[in-house]
């Protein structure tokens, strides 16, 4: 018998049917609170009417054949009112109405309660009893805090629901879905599966070779245990024998004749090895999270994590064994750099992803390579379209699966029309970036993505406005040398010499982490980051210090960008840091140049010390991602925040006039390197705020030039002044998108 609600959602949460799970859901909350009947009602999207899925405590047909509308009967009340009912006699309640399916009452007693998911109802849990007697505070407590829980799991199960049900249908499963835009771009493919995230997203996959599946679980398993044992032995002058045991424990589970034998026994039966894992690890984890005793119910977390483990050795067993279409779509829950990377580039054709968002590192990249790219799709189980063709809009951020062969024309009608507008900006190239009036805005690129970064003819761009170097960083399995970050510097500043090249000192930490350094932490995104990691790392930094003023030497276009700065110390010992490496190298004999100075303005506090940073560093540059981030208080990569964190809010907007004010008060240059430069409708905003530098990727620069060409100075210092009047990112952003439409840039407009 379940004795918390918690037990229950554990329950559902190791289901993989909606059905089953919502059986599971009635039976046991009947069984609680010793109601004599329970039900669940879920919402159909498609004719916002409420179902009755799932029935407990009487012989009826009534399931899948019971329907209600928003506010029709007290099921519908709830629904539209979101409230939670507990009535002692249904029938006095004025939105009572019989269910003509259900004949086993008369039912007196009711309590109903919302279902809520994204802010709005998903379904109604309701509960009935044959007496005249409504349900007691406990049973509410209990009924609502379930539904409580429920809200993420039933949101899951029904997206995968409704997969299955589209599946049958004779459209082959098409399904449009749109998730929010982070990379612009039009683009058809055949999905391709990144490596799963956690044992959870991990499909269902046939096993091609048993014996190598065998194999590959086996030596995954001896990995994590050796990984284990030497993790005991590097923390063994720091813990005490008690928490080292807790390694032990570990080590045991591993060895679990019940791991061993059930893994072993799906991969002979003809699953792959993670899916043998995943199964596995449910099961075990299923029977503690069963248990009454608080403490062995909390086992089941180690379990999984265990699991965990063992997939991150399976997931690196053979990286390089995978093909890939001609035209790869690389969709998963979420898709990492390294991923990106195993895929040629002419074969990769966009990224789709569950979680993650415009501002995110991925979408970042994908920019910069000139990929599409739709995230946030969280009505989307990926794990069910390996394979399946897809057509991507990375303008719009919809997806389409399985389409039809009107879609695929539709489409091909798009990206002509894409291809006529990216011809139109070509003549562009050669004119220079200036307003009508002919005030200069310097263009520059961001840079340090793509392997490509070194090949492209650098005779079109201005300079590198940022190039960063962490990617340099993470697409290695140990530290750079000296020579070889000296070799990368020296090429990229002759190549633009004697443009400026502003190089980003390493930017470790948040969502950019280092695979050969581990840094655990709660929060990353608040945690070491940027110049307090090598500040932390003085080893590193140096090195990294070292080898920019060896590549500056007998050249002179190096700009140093210090990331991260939240205050006047790191900014000293950064430059203390840099005195030392220049002397260094000079008491070696060896030839180096100081270069400019720079700052990041991307932590709140930093822009009120900026009057003291400006008696230390020669030029600021804003990281607009962070800075609205942490303004904003939302984590750029969460989805569930999109539209929350927009560069368009005005505490945003009011942001960047201050920084610009209190730069140029004293007399320093401030450019934005951040994704808001690369946007028509806020490049525009910046132009007209002061900013004096733009830089983004090179696919966005045309459209940036494009706009700058089309308005004067003048109109955007007064579209400026409007936006610092307006008090929300909606207003902000139609006042900026009708401009572009009255300057004939409706292309160039973002949808609201």
């Amino acid at each position: 018998m379940v004795t918390s609600s918690r037990q229950i959602v554990n329950e559902v949460n190791n289901t993989t049917h909606l059905d089953e799970a919502l059986s599971l859901v009635v039976k046991h909350s009947r069984s609680f609170m010793g109601a004599d009947a329970c039900s669940v009602y879920i919402c159909d999207k498609q004719n916002g009417r409420f179902n009755l899925m799932a029935f407990d405590g009487a012989m009826s047909d009534a399931i899948g054949n019971t329907q209600v509308g928003s506010n029709e009967g007290l099921v519908g009340w709830v629904a539209a009112h979101e409230e939670v009912i507990n009535l002692s006699n249904a029938a006095d309640h004025p939105g009572f109405q019989g269910i003509s399916n259900i004949n086993d009452g008369p039912f007196y007693g009711f309590m109903g309660v919302p279902i809520i998911q994204h802010g709005r109802a998903v379904g109604v849990l309701a509960a009935q009893r044959f007496e005249r007697r409504s349900f007691s505070d406990d049973d509410v407590a209990f009924f609502s805090t379930l539904a409580f829980q429920l809200g993420e799991a039933i949101h899951h199960l029904l997206a995968k629901w409704e997969l299955s049900r589209r599946l049958s249908e004779p459209s082959r499963g098409r399904m449009r879905i749109l998730g929010i835009p982070c990379a612009p771009g039009l683009s058809t493919g055949n999905i391709v599966l990144s490596q799963p995230a956690d044992l959870q997203s991990t499909p269902d996959r046939i096993a091609q070779d048993i014996q190598s599946e065998l194999n590959a679980f086996q030596a995954a398993l001896i990995a994590a245990k050796n990984e284990l044992h030497a993790g005991k032995e590097r923390m063994r002058i720091h813990l005490a024998d008690e928490a080292l045991s807790l390694f032990d424990a570990y080590m045991m589970m591993l060895e679990s004749d019940k791991l061993t034998s059930g893994a072993t026994a799906r991969i002979r039966n003809g699953q792959w090895a993670r899916g043998a894992l995943r199964d596995t690890i449910s099961e075990m984890a299923q029977v503690f999270e069963k248990m009454e005793n608080p403490y062995l119910a909390a086992r089941a977390e180690d379990i999984r994590t265990i699991g965990q483990q063992v997939l991150v050795h399976l997931q690196q067993a053979a990286p390089g064994s995978r093909t890939y279409p001609k035209q790869c779509i690389l969709a998963g829950w979420e898709v990492s750099l390294a991923e990106i990377s195993n895929v040629p580039r002419d074969q990769l054709a966009g990224i789709v992803s569950v979680k993650g968002s415009p501002l995110s590192h991925t979408a970042i990249i994908c920019r910069a390579i000139g990929i599409p790219a739709v995230m946030c799709l969280t009505d989307l189980v990926i794990a069910n379209f390996e394979g399946c063709e897809i057509t991507l809009d990375g303008f719009q951020g919809a997806v389409c699966i399985n389409p039809s062969p009107e879609d695929i024309e539709a489409f091909r009608q798009l990206i002509q029309e894409e291809q006529a507008i990216a011809a139109q900006l070509e003549t562009l190239r050669q004119l220079p970036a200036q307003t009508l009036d002919g005030a200069p805005i310097p263009m520059h690129v961001n840079l340090g993505v793509d392997a490509d970064d070194l090949s492209m003819n650098a005779k079109e761009y201005e300079g590198v406005g940022l190039y960063r170097t962490e990617f340099f960083f993470i697409a290695r399995d140990t530290l750079p040398t000296e020579e070889e970050q000296y070799r990368l510097y020296r090429d990229l500043l002759q190549f633009f010499a004697p443009k400026p090249v502003t190089i980003r000192t390493l930017d470790a930490g948040g969502d950019k982490k280092l695979p050969f350094f581990t840094i655990a932490e709660t929060n990353p995104f608040l945690g070491r980051r940027g110049i307090r990691f090598t500040l932390d790392h003085t080893e590193i930094f140096l090195t990294q210090l070292r080898a920019l003023l060896r590549a500056n030497a007998g050249i002179g276009n190096l700009q140093i960008l210090f990331p991260m700065i939240s205050r006047i110390y790191e900014i000293d010992a950064a430059l203390g840091l840099l005195d030392r490496a220049y002397s260094d190298l000079t008491e070696e004999g060896r030839a180096a140049a100081k270069p400019q100075i720079g700052a990041m303005i991307e932590v709140p506090s930093a822009v009120y010390v900026i009057a003291e940073l400006a008696r230390r560093v020669d030029f600021f540059s804003i990281g607009t991602n962070d800075l609205t981030q942490f303004l904003l208080a939302m984590d750029r990569s969460n989805p569930w925040g999109q539209g929350f964190n927009d560069n368009l809010h005005p505490s945003v907007v009011h942001v960047v006039d201050d920084i610009v004010q209190r730069a140029h008060r004293k007399n320093k240059p401030v450019g934005v390197c951040g994704e808001m430069a690369g946007d028509p409708a806020s490049a525009l905003l910046l132009i007209g705020l002061g900013v004096d530098s733009l830089s983004m990727t090179p696919s966005s620069l045309p459209r940036i030039k494009w706009t700058i060409r089309n308005f004067t100075m003048q109109q955007a210092r007064g579209l400026a002044d409007s936006a610092l009047k307006i008090d929300n990112e909606a207003d902000t952003q139609r006042l900026l998108n009708h401009a572009l439409n009255t300057a004939g840039l409706s292309v160039l407009v973002r949808e609201t």
